[in-house]
């Protein structure tokens, strides 16, 4: 990938980052063998559908955005700055295409709030509700009110994932990120980790996509000659 920042995508390897992950999340271990698992899901996920999200990648310009964990607005200001300064430079949104790949520590973004709630996903990825300033209990950039996010000299933004989508924004979330953090809740919550993947992926956000994995997404959309954007 053409990552100019000093390989930050490479040092955030998806095994790599997923054992730090469990060990921030003070998980001793975790449960199932990862190699197992990635060959129970080779067998199970369709690529199907993730080749279909794919098509949809057209436009004069088009940028991937590589989320791999929270930072705050950027991941969802930085697309709408993308089409912002394009339209500025005289290319429309619909020339334009922008893909938000939501990966490992990002991928409670993908879901909906009622699981935000019931798992805790502010508090075991530690993102805050930008209202209360506590961990949060609900997605944060999905239906934000108006006020939720203000610029200063621009004022009121809309960097809620629903609205990025109705501006043509592609948003699409890793399964395996899906598969590994779900597991690490249900062993937290003493939950059978299968009936909570399931839960997961039932609950995530309309629009997005399920993909193979963020890394595959990220190839594939620069395959398509998706600019590549670190956003996380």
């Amino acid at each position: 990938m053409n990552n100019p920042s000093n390989g930050g995508t490479n040092r955030r390897d998806f095994l790599g980052k997923m054992i730090a992950g469990a060990t921030m999340l003070s998980i001793p271990s975790i449960s199932f063998g990862i190699g197992t698992a990635v060959d129970q899901e080779s067998k199970h996920m369709s690529t199907n559908s993730a080749e279909n999200w794919l098509s949809k990648i057209k436009g004069k310009h088009r940028m991937v955005l590589d989320v791999p964990q929270p930072h705050g607005i950027y991941p969802f200001a930085w697309p709408r700055v993308f089409l912002i300064s394009n339209h500025a430079a005289g290319t429309p949104e619909k020339d334009c295409c922008a893909v938000v790949v939501l990966r490992h520590e990002a991928i409670p973004y993908a879901l909906k709030n009622e699981l935000w709630e019931k798992y805790k996903l502010g508090e075991m990825f530690k993102i805050d509700d930008p209202k209360t300033k506590a961990a949060a209990t609900r997605n944060p950039f999905w239906e934000p009110k108006p006020g939720d996010y203000t610029v200063p000299g621009i004022g009121n933004v809309a960097i809620g994932i629903n609205d990025l989508q109705s501006s043509g924004v592609l948003f699409g979330a890793c399964n395996m990120a899906i598969t590994v953090y779900s597991a690490v809740a249900a062993q937290k919550m003493s939950l059978d980790p299968q009936a909570v993947k399931k839960e997961w992926t039932d609950g995530m956000l309309p629009g997005v996509q399920l993909l193979p994995s963020g890394l595959w997404a990220i190839t594939r959309a620069q395959e398509k000659n998706c600019g590549y954007c670190f956003a996380g």
